[in-house]
């Protein structure tokens, strides 16, 4: 929906809508008292302090203006200038008063906004790593996620602010209240009358905004990856040969400009309602003060009640348009933490029972996949259509075919990232959706097709395959050696303490095949019974394939673990005990190497064919 149509919907105020509001700013109340309990509590014993230092001010006005005008002429003694001194010095107490508790809210707002924004943080990022894969798939769930990421924190310390602020300025108005009603029982009620209509611009200010900022989401999220893509190292060679950085930048401009221009027009139209709002109140005040002047004209008011009452009714309405303001801006926060507590509720991953330090699953006789049927969230396109495999234990499976045959798709289905949609997969003839998750995903060591680069040193990026805590130097060493690493990462100016990546000070950058080669370390670092490479040398010339194939062979004869190698090399394939051939989500043949040759099918033509194009590179004709 354009944002012109959005801005101009009406304002619903409906009991479902206040409700949800209620439920979000009471769940938002929580999560303050877990993350910030007893700094909460101080703010709130401040809030009600700093409400009634501003009463007692506004009285002993009246009493230190009485006081001087009668110490005028009467000279300079006890006598006459008690009634100046001792107002005068109670205001000076309550004066630094004020400002101590102001510097005391300000220290604890500060370890208040610290501590909010660590604890809704920790929540979102447990939630990040924990919601179904499916999350992930669906744009709108994530422009959600990136709501609740952007404003969440903010928003709940700025509810229990607003709720401090609005104690503050009630207890403050109920007093300034009392004083007026001496004068008349209709001034507090002129005085509420004043500001309605800036509440009511105010809250409806507040709402177009929110939906505005809804609305916009995917907007700011282009604009924040053109912005990431012309600052960051990664893609800056790309950008300049290709010359695209004109291209990027004009994209930022004419995203930023609708932005602009939306914002603007919300802006002008809300300054353009409060100017009218406050020259009603002015009205309102103006006439007031009016009446009572003629009053003191009258001799029916003294020059100290003259005073009280100005700057009662001038606070009063400064005290109404703060506290209109606290409650817009509380209507305003639980609107963005509705987002927060939406993303909260997402599907997360059954972790249930599980725990994190088990020892992984075992495997007795085999994996086997059957009649697996499987399409991805949002697509009807079958990525798996019965699809039926047994991985041996102690074997070594090749999965073989062209890209988009659904190869990488079998890796997710066996992490338990997606569920398939009919068939089922079990480890020694248990279904693994009745296997605890966190077990069953220690029992695998996956290299994917397009592996992570942590910023870290060489050392925690293989050691991060199997963390806990700390690094064991000689089995990461020897991973790196397994994974044919290690000479690379010696000659880096730290070795293994070097960090990768130059985003930060004394860090290097790798090569692709070095990359592929450090996630190749990650993976064996696991030493999972399982083991599933995805294009695990797709990265490496032909002297580095060669090598690596031999190494990995010899571990795996040596530590007799199960292997999956996805692939669609058939120099990689060819070394494995079963080679599965794949094509359009299905099995079309099985064997050996030599078995599929002889079966003369797609296998052997396609092997013909690599064998062809790499006639003049020896080291790729492995036969």
């Amino acid at each position: 929906m354009p944002v012109q149509k959005i801005l101009l919907t009406r304002f619903d105020l409906d009991i479902d809508f206040l409700m949800r509001r209620f439920t979000a700013g009471k769940k938002a109340l929580v999560l303050v008292w877990e993350s910030a309990g007893i700094w909460a509590a101080g703010w709130l014993l401040l809030a009600v302090l700093r409400g009634v230092l501003p009463v007692g001010i506004v009285y002993l006005t009246k009493h230190l203006v009485n006081g001087l005008a009668e110490a005028v002429g009467a000279g300079l003694n006890w006598q006459s200038l008690e009634p100046v001194i001792i107002p005068a010095a109670l205001m000076g107490i309550i004066m630094v008063l004020m400002q101590v508790f102001d510097l005391l809210a300000t220290w604890i707002r500060t370890a208040m906004a610290e501590l909010i924004q660590d604890h809704v943080k920790g929540l979102i990022h447990e939630q990040g790593g924990s919601v179904v894969l499916t999350f992930y798939e669906s744009p709108d769930r994530i422009d959600g996620m990136q709501r609740a990421n952007s404003q969440a924190g903010q928003s709940s310390l700025s509810l229990l602010q607003n709720i401090g602020g609005i104690l503050t300025n009630l207890i403050t108005l109920i007093g300034v209240a009392i004083l007026l009603l001496a004068y008349s029982i209709w001034l507090p009620v002129l005085l509420v009358l004043s500001t309605l209509p800036a509440l009511a611009i105010l809250l409806r200010h507040h709402q177009l905004h929110h939906r505005w900022w809804k609305a916009t989401t995917a907007d700011r999220r282009w604009a924040d990856y053109y912005d990431l893509y012309q600052t960051y190292n990664e893609p800056a060679q790309e950008l300049r040969l290709l010359n695209l950085n004109k291209v990027f930048h004009a994209n930022y401009q004419t995203v930023r400009a609708r932005l602009r221009s939306s914002r603007l027009d919300l802006l002008r139209r809300q300054s353009l309602a409060q100017a009218g709002a406050t020259f009603l109140g002015l009205l309102i005040m103006a006439a007031i003060i009016g009446w009572m002047v003629l009053r003191a004209v009258r001799g029916l008011a003294q020059l100290g009640d003259l005073a009280l009452f100005y700057q009662a009714f001038n606070q009063g309405q400064s005290i109404m348009r703060s506290l209109m303001g606290n409650v817009g801006q509380l209507y305003a926060d639980t609107l963005f933490l509705e987002h927060l507590f939406s993303f909260l509720d997402e599907e997360r991953e059954d972790l249930a029972s599980d725990d994190d330090d088990s020892e992984p699953l075992g495997i007795e006789r085999a994996i086997e996949l059957e009649d697996i049927s499987f399409c991805y969230p949002g697509s009807d396109l079958l990525a798996l259509d019965h699809f039926s495999l047994v991985i041996p234990r102690g074997k070594m499976v090749a999965i073989v075919g062209p890209n988009g045959a659904g190869k990488s798709t079998l890796l997710k289905l066996l992490c338990r990232f997606y569920e398939p949609r009919e068939g089922s997969i079990k480890i020694d003839g248990v279904d693994i959706r009745e296997l605890p998750l966190l077990r069953l995903r220690r029992m695998l060591s996956v290299l994917f097709q397009h592996p992570t680069r942590y910023v870290a040193s060489a050392a925690e990026n293989i050691a991060y395959g199997d963390y806990r805590g700390e690094v064991n130097r000689e089995e990461v060493e020897a991973a790196g050696k397994e994974a044919g690493a290690h000479e690379f990462i010696t000659r880096l100016p730290h070795g293994y303490d070097t960090l990768l990546s130059k985003l930060f000070e004394n860090g290097a950058e790798l090569s692709g095949g070095q990359k592929q080669r450090v996630a190749l370390a990650r993976a064996m670092y696991r030493k999972a019974p399982v083991v599933i490479f995805d294009e695990p040398t797709s990265f490496m010339d032909s002297w580095a394939e060669i090598e690596w194939l031999d190494r990995f062979c010899r571990h795996h004869e040596r530590v007799n673990n199960t292997v999956v190698l996805i692939t669609h090399r058939f120099t990689t394939a060819m070394r494995a005990d079963v080679i599965y051939v794949m094509d359009n989500g299905r099995i079309l043949e099985s064997g050996s190497h030599e078995e599929l040759l002889r079966q003369g099918g797609l296998y052997a033509s396609s092997w013909a064919s690599q064998v062809e194009s790499h006639a003049q590179d020896p080291l790729r004709v492995v036969a």
